[in-house]
Formats: structure tokens, sequence, C-alpha cells
């Protein structure tokens, strides 16, 4: 197996995961992907080694299971494997009145969006301080600026991610590492479906493609930006979250997301 560094890709059988990748191969980085589909993955090693010369590994794990962080940082250990950028995309959310979810899913959305990501993030940045050297791309989500009604705990998570990847790039300031927090808008990726949303009034603002924001985060980590907008109507919502009250809007996210 080959002991050069590596790009750790989570969530990288689809959507903006896969298409980081993609951008990742061509500017020739050995890739780690890891996602809960085996067949999808092994498919992408396939195609990007053809195309780019590059060393990919995939490693399948569902990583809102107990313990899975820590045996994918073991396995990488193991293997000699240097991650020196780290791509937390992995996550997923869920539509509806939070009385009617199902608690099991609601419990296994904060295991991934938030206890893994933050796993992932306190085992790769220990070994990147050491190198002196490393770079970490959280992938947060519009959802991160306010409450939002019907994504009650998908928004508190996301929330998470900004204010977490936000104070720990602050901390590690002159280490040589730094954080970078993605805030995607819409995307027109699977999420909606693996949401149960059967429609959604937020594509009125226009929705990006997975490669743009690929291409936007790629940017910000290189440059080493602390936040990234996924598209201007998503700096748009973050300046209105911030300048109207909290009351405000949330009534404002419950007309756009409720149903008709």
């Amino acid at each position: 197996m080959d002991h050069s560094t590596y790009v750790l890709i989570t969530g990288a059988s689809g959507g903006i995961g896969y298409e980081l990748a993609k951008i990742f191969a061509v500017h020739k980085h050995n890739l780690i992907l890891v996602a809960r589909s085996e067949k999808k993955l092994l498919q992408i090693k396939e195609e990007l080694e053809k195309k780019h010369d590059v060393s990919i590994v995939v490693m399948p794990k569902d990583l809102s299971a107990n313990n899975s962080v820590t045996e994918l940082f073991s396995e990488i250990k193991h293997h000699g494997m240097e991650v020196h950028i780290l791509v937390n995309n992995a996550g997923f959310g869920d539509y509806g009145h939070f009385l009617d979810a199902d608690l099991m899913k609601l419990q296994n959305m904060i295991e991934l969006n938030i206890r893994a990501l933050m796993q992932m993030t306190y085992l790769f940045a220990g070994e990147m301080r050491k190198k002196g050297y490393g770079k970490i791309l959280n992938v947060a989500s519009v959802a991160g600026f306010t409450a939002m009604p019907y994504f009650a705990v998908y928004a508190a998570t996301k929330a998470f991610v900004l204010s977490f990847s936000q104070a720990i790039d602050e901390e590690l300031e002159g280490t040589g590492i730094s954080v970078v927090a993605l805030c995607p808008g819409p995307v027109s990726t699977g999420f909606e479906r693996a949401a149960n949303m059967t429609y959604s009034k937020t594509m009125m603002l226009g929705a990006y493609s997975p490669l743009q924001i690929a291409k936007s985060g790629y940017r910000a980590l290189m440059k080493g930006k602390s936040v990234q907008y996924g598209g201007w109507t998503v700096g748009m919502v973050n300046i209105v979250s911030r300048l109207l009250p909290r009351k405000w809007m949330r009534k404002i996210v419950k007309k756009v997301l409720q149903h008709e």
C-alpha cells in the first residue's frame, strides 16, 4: 500500500463528496474514500485511478455506528497512510414535524452529523498538528444560520458544524492547520429524497450543482478561508438572519418550508 499522503473524504459515493474526489484526483492527490456503499466506492476508484493515475483506497463504513470512526482511524494508521487533508462531508437530513419523525433516524443523524464529524476532526487534526500542516473541510449548510421548523434537528446539527469549525480554526491559528466550514444552500443531490421531501419551496432560491459547490469548497480550502458560502443566496440568507429578529426568521423559514 502506498505510504504517501492522502486526502480523506467521507460521504464520497455521491453528490458533493464525489465531485470533490474528482477535483482532488485531477490535482493528483491520493484519496481515501469513505461511504457505506462499497460497490459505489469501488466504481469511483476504478474511474479515477484510470483517468488520473492516483492511488485510491476505499474504506466502506457507516460512520453513524459506534466505534466506526476509531476503527477507521486505526486502519489508516495501521497501513501507514498520512492524511494531510480531511473532508467531513458525510451527513443527512430529515424533513417533517419533530414529534412525527422516527426517533432512531434522528439519533443517527446526530451521530453522523455531529459526533462522527467531531471525532474525525479530533483524531486527524491531532496527527496534523504533529506534522505542522493540514487542511480540514467541514460541510455545514445554510441551515446552520438559523432555527428551521420542519428541519429542527438537521439545522441544529449544522449550526454545531458551523460554530465548531470556526472555533477550532481560531484555536489552530499558527499551527499550520486551517479549518473551513462550507455552507451550501439548495444543492441538486439526493438530499431531498433522503430527507423525505416530496417538494421543496427552497428550490425557488435556486439550486446549485454538486460540482459548483465542490469547486467553491476546494478553492476555499486551498486559500485557508474560515467560512465559504455555497452561492450568493446563502450569503444573503446569512446577512438577513443577522439583521432580523430570531422570531421573524423562524416564521419566515416556517412559511417557506411548510406544506401548501
